[in-house]
């Protein structure tokens, strides 16, 4: 289980409890986040680095491929994962991220997606200092927990941002983030993801367009579950828990049968 931004291991607090009974859950956080190491360097935060961090949590386990659960950017590092090291892949489950090829054509055609990107363009091009990097805000502990709607959790994520890396954060949009534009490059070419993959999107994110999720099905050489969550924003596990947990928990138990 993969988190993106800005969010760490705790975002899957209720799946890991839930579904702890059948299977075993494993969360991290992503370099630069919370106890997790803290490199320096943009390069550090290359796609292909936060790859082969997954792999190496697999392999300490003494596992040699697991279901990959990503969300946000860690629903970037379960895509790329997928197709890097399809043998260590089972299965895929995705929130609040559409493969990437989606994304990548709406910034090319879509306007409102491009608007909407915006807040990552500022990630792009400033500096973790700048007051106005985080939609017009400061990067600090609580502007970066300003999102967490049950005060209890609020408190355990400022205390993670507290011991977390701003550079690091901005780190992923400056190393891997597309341009918008129709100047930007056209989509690089990716294999056909070749596992299930069970995808749920909250419609009411504001900065990942639900139109990005048209013709994932054209990328996929098996079998697509598609759920999308009205009311529920960019943070579907936390937003719509029980449904994303009660439908995990039928998707993978038809997948690993007693």
């Amino acid at each position: 289980m993969i988190h993106g931004f800005p969010d760490f291991w705790y975002s899957w607090r209720d799946q890991m409890a839930a579904l702890s009974d059948r299977f075993q859950m494993v969360a991290i956080d992503q370099r630069g986040y919370n106890l997790s190491d803290k490199p320096k360097g943009v390069e550090s935060y290359d796609m292909s680095l936060l790859v082969g961090d997954v792999a190496a949590v697999i392999r300490h386990l003494g596992r040699d491929k697991a279901t990959i659960v990503g969300h946000d950017w860690g629903g970037a590092v379960a895509w790329y994962f997928a197709t890097a090291l399809p043998q260590m892949t089972e299965n895929l489950v995705i929130l609040n991220l559409p493969h990437p090829n989606g994304p990548l054509r709406e910034l090319r055609t879509n306007k409102d997606q491009i608007a909407n990107s915006e807040y990552a363009r500022n990630f792009q091009t400033k500096s973790p200092s700048d007051p106005t990097v985080f939609f017009g805000m400061p990067l600090t502990p609580d502007t970066l927990s300003s999102w967490v709607r049950d005060p209890a959790a609020r408190k355990h994520y400022v205390e993670a941002f507290e011991r977390s890396d701003f550079e690091a954060m901005l780190n992923y949009y400056k190393r891997n983030d597309p341009r918008a534009g129709a100047d930007a490059p056209p989509p690089p070419p990716m294999p056909k993801v070749k596992m299930p993959v069970l995808m749920f999107h909250g419609l009411g994110d504001t900065a990942l367009n639900a139109d990005g999720l048209s013709g994932t099905w054209n990328w996929l050489e098996k079998d697509l579950t598609l759920v999308t969550v009205p009311g529920a924003g960019h943070f579907v596990q936390q937003d719509a828990s029980e449904m994303v947990t009660s439908t995990m928990r039928w998707w993978l138990s038809g997948r690993y049968p007693r």
